[in-house]
């Protein structure tokens, strides 16, 4: 089994999206199906004890210089479905929202100007040979928003205690793809009979064209991640 970091973020949680091999174009396909055979495959706490590593770092390392080929693996209906990490795709994603949530001044206390530059203009090149990407995961701190809860039932919540092992507890939610979809397309429906369009709406509406990029088969999870510790396990 993979070691399992006590390191833990209290505040982030995930939506994730899982594919199947069959979304993927080869050789992506091949490199999937021969990782979700491996006896041991990496946890979250491995993917964020790898990033935080990077960001404690002398000097700081703002993104990956390689992109991750880890992935989460789930199945759906003994379907086999991958999340890839994308951990430098993430990461450039994440320094474009921090920009526009901190001064200049702040920003340069943790990450340096020339490295975020630096970022920024890895990104810039890479998206000129990749217009199409997109990650399978989104993060966000603090919170769950509630844009993410109206894609699942009650009864699919899932929730598992600590194993004593170094595991943590694990609360989360799964459901297909078209499941969520549809339920979105609902929710959507209701609000704009109901109010003006608003930041309600609008969050929506961009989960919604997020979910679209994805293959109709996939597999949909929100993970509390580090928010379990905040919330009783009933």
């Amino acid at each position: 089994m993979s070691v399992v970091s006590s390191v833990r973020v209290p505040y982030t949680s995930y939506l994730r999206i899982y594919e199947p091999l069959a979304a993927f174009a080869e050789p992506e396909r091949s490199h999937w199906a021969r990782y979700a055979q491996r006896e041991e495959l990496p946890t979250a706490q491995d993917e964020l004890r790898r990033s935080l590593a990077d960001l404690v770092a002398t000097p700081p390392v703002a993104v990956p210089v390689h992109e991750s080929g880890d992935a989460f693996v789930a199945e759906l209906d003994g379907v086999v479905c991958v999340c890839p990490w994308r951990t430098r795709l993430r990461g450039w994603l994440a320094l474009e929202e921090l920009g526009g949530m901190f001064p200049a001044n702040v920003l340069d206390a943790v990450l340096p100007a020339v490295v975020r530059g630096q970022a920024a203009a890895d990104h810039e090149r890479w998206q000129r040979l990749h217009p199409d990407a997109r990650p399978w995961i989104r993060t966000t701190v603090w919170q769950v928003p509630v844009r993410w809860f109206v894609l699942f039932h009650d009864e699919e919540r899932e929730y598992a205690a600590a194993d004593g092992e170094g595991a943590g507890p694990v609360l989360r939610y799964r459901t297909p793809m078209v499941e969520a979809r549809r339920r979105l397309a609902r929710a959507l429906r209701t609000l704009r009979e109901s109010v003006p369009e608003g930041p309600l709406t609008e969050g929506l509406v961009d989960v919604g064209r997020w979910l679209e990029e994805f293959h109709p088969r996939s597999l949909v999870e929100l993970d509390y991640g580090g928010l379990v510790h905040a919330l009783p396990a009933d």
